[in-house]
């Protein structure tokens, strides 16, 4: 995700908790995404098309802060 902002992710992973924990759960969604749809965990195609919105709406607001750190 974001190969272009590679190293500023790198940095707010350590100075910027907010970051951080949204990048976590974004990661974490994108995890349990996986499984239901490879029929690891249960998980409705309803279920699964919530999560994917969920997960596109912190990939927004990531990709937000990394532009906004990117030009201060």
């Amino acid at each position: 995700m974001f190969p272009e902002y590679r190293d500023l992710i790198t940095k707010l992973k350590t100075t910027d908790y907010h970051f951080t924990r949204l990048f976590d759960k974004h990661n974490n969604l994108d995890q349990k995404i996986k499984n239901m749809e490879s029929h690891i965990a249960p998980g409705t195609h309803e279920e699964i098309e919530v999560l994917k919105k969920e997960k596109l709406l912190l990939k927004d607001q990531l990709y937000s802060i990394l532009r906004k750190a990117s030009t201060a």
